[in-house]
């Protein structure tokens, strides 16, 4: 793809770094920017700088926020004692967006992959296993996607936790084997944490 100024081909690049954007689907998208009001650009441009300059991670759960403490830990209205796994902020958002929470989340920023060299070091697990271990937890609810590597990292936490006097329970397969939590319907996603069961009964025989 042959460029006419030098600006609109790092442009086009710089877009096509997104996850799922090709350099055409780049182009028309700084095309259509090229189109709008200045103060449009400009808006869009210092929304993304902030987010990168400002953007920092609840101390409690390591879910994204703008203060120490995000809104969903700092609220007095939810269960701090219920404490729902997931994988990442979309997770997150996904169950929220059921209306059927009203617990904590704790976030692990990824699962446990060897062919990615991910391992249990590389994710906020260390902090989870401390506040379980301080008893400041009557439910962990696993609610990492039905796929392998969430498998083995539910397993992993499970023995990392082993001995300890709480409930561990996981969310009900209405969500498919191998689906992301992100991609489920609310209602779906809503009724597997309404119909969670105790994690030991997911445990797939050997």
């Amino acid at each position: 793809m042959e460029f006419s100024s030098k600006l609109l081909e790092n442009a086009v690049y710089e877009m096509s770094q997104l996850p799922g954007i090709g350099r055409r689907t780049a182009l028309r998208l700084v095309l259509h920017l090229l189109r709008q009001p200045d103060d449009q650009t400009h808006r869009l441009s210092a929304a993304l700088g902030n987010l990168r300059d400002q953007i920092r991670f609840c101390v409690n759960c390591h879910n994204i926020s703008d203060t120490e403490r995000c809104e969903i830990c700092a609220s007095p209205k939810r269960d701090e004692e219920v404490i729902c796994v997931v994988e990442d902020i979309r997770d997150v958002l996904a169950i929220e967006n059921t209306g059927q929470y009203q617990g904590h989340y704790h976030v692990l920023g990824g699962k446990i992959s060897p062919i990615e060299g991910i391992g249990p070091q590389d994710l906020n697990i260390e902090s989870l296993i401390t506040k379980a271990r301080q008893g400041k937890i009557s439910e962990l609810i696993f609610a990492l996607s039905s796929t392998m590597e969430g498998d083995t990292t539910n397993f992993y936490i499970f023995k990392q936790l082993e001995g300890l006097s709480f409930k561990t329970s996981t969310i009900a397969r209405g969500i498919a084997v191998g689906d992301e939590l992100e991609y489920a319907d609310e209602v779906t996603l809503g009724r597997s944490i309404l119909n969670r069961i105790p994690y030991e009964k997911s445990l797939r025989p050997s």
